[in-house]
């Protein structure tokens, strides 16, 4: 049996009759952001005396930032600057979630806001209509970080059914997904799919098409709403790339990239050029893949369990071996889109998604790699 957390073991039809209580009119609005780990999300909730229509009549707000590992006692006040707003699927409407930039006091980005870098890079390169699909792999733990419904003892058969698996003796977990899944659709996420992984309890998600800025700030709101979800239920979500040794998966979050050239008859050729410049600035990009320069991906990219070698690039059709990979169709259909599969399940889709417009789009193609980047490259 799973260890969960008392929390979940609460009186939830109590709790129930309590949250549909009418509001007289206010507005529940909750603020989520980044903390200091560049992993972890925290969240605090404030009334409003009407709906916000827009994420720009959301006001800004202050937390302290010396318990979130952002700033120091005697300059914590930090900055709330909501950027994207989202309905609550919790407290559900009118109440609204609002994801949030991080400023220091001096209103300069929080070191591990890298959205406003971001932000940047994706305005220089609008013009070549960026998007994106981010697949969003995870695991399930009970709270005694013991995967959920393996054996307390010993462990689960070996991978092979459970892979899109249907029973219960291959999908484990399948209620926090599908709540997962229909929270994100009612929050106006774009969400676009879902489905088991190859590690038993390990599960993916998929958020995209989006262009520019977008597809991270869906991402992170969609694992906000993953690790609420996972509480109500008493579990942890866990975006370790590796969380179980041996004969088991990693946990990845493979990113989606094309762009109007790329979509277009004959794309494919441009496709192929962008992939020569993700090869110059290889490690550039392992170096983005987590959140510690690379360090949490080498126990994942080891070129075992469908993975490429980490410090050895590779591109090929149809390759789930590769660090980047061709799907069929495209090369098919001789245009549309890259996989980048080597970004780690804890990446910050904010770092990668800059990482590879700047490469492909702004960097000139050179054989003579980083040293020759120019100063939009870098």
């Amino acid at each position: 049996m799973s260890s969960t957390s008392a929390s979940s073991q609460l009186n939830k039809t109590l709790c129930a009759h309590y949250l549909s209580l009418p509001q007289g009119g206010l507005c529940q609005v909750t603020y989520v952001w980044i903390d200091g780990s560049g992993e972890g999300l925290r969240s605090k909730t404030r009334t409003m005396e009407s709906e916000p229509c827009d994420v720009e009549d959301v006001p800004e707000w202050i937390f302290d930032g010396s318990s979130t590992s952002q700033a120091e006692s005697t300059k914590s006040d930090m900055l709330l600057v909501p950027v994207r707003m989202f309905r609550d699927p919790f407290a559900l409407d009118p109440n609204k979630l609002v994801l949030c930039e991080v400023l220091k006091y001096d209103r300069e980005p929080a070191d591990t806001n890298l959205r406003h870098a971001c932000n940047k890079i994706m305005e220089k390169v609008k013009d070549f209509h960026p998007w994106f699909g981010m697949e969003q792999e995870y695991t399930l733990l009970g709270v005694d970080g013991h995967p959920y419904a393996w054996p307390t003892k010993g462990y689960p058969k070996p991978q092979g059914p459970y892979y899109c698996g249907v029973g219960a003796d291959r999908a484990f977990g399948r209620d926090i997904v599908d709540c997962h899944y229909k929270a994100c659709l009612y929050a106006g996420i774009k969400i676009s799919g879902s489905n088991a992984e190859v590690m038993p309890s390990q599960w993916e998600f998929q958020v995209g098409p989006c262009e520019g800025i977008e597809i991270a700030d869906h991402l992170w709101m969609a694992r906000f709403l993953l690790h609420r979800v996972c509480e109500d239920f008493g579990v942890i979500a866990t975006l370790d790339p590796k969380p179980m040794v041996g004969n088991w998966n990693g946990a990845g979050c493979h990113t989606n990239f094309s762009t109007e050239t790329t979509r277009a008859e004959g794309g494919l050729e441009h496709i192929e050029t962008a992939i020569e410049k993700l090869r110059l600035h290889h490690a550039e990009h392992i170096g983005v893949s987590d959140p510690h320069g690379g360090q949490d991906n080498q126990r994942r990219l080891t070129g075992f369990h469908e993975t490429s070698k980490i410090h050895e690039f590779s591109a090929g059709v149809a390759n789930r071996t590769a660090s980047i990979r061709i799907p069929l169709q495209v090369d098919l259909d001789k245009r549309g889109y890259l996989e980048d599969r080597r970004p780690a399940a804890n990446c910050d889709p904010y770092a990668v998604t800059a990482a590879i417009a700047r490469t492909c789009l702004l960097c000139p193609f050179t054989e003579h790699g980083a040293d020759k980047m120019d100063n939009e490259c870098r």
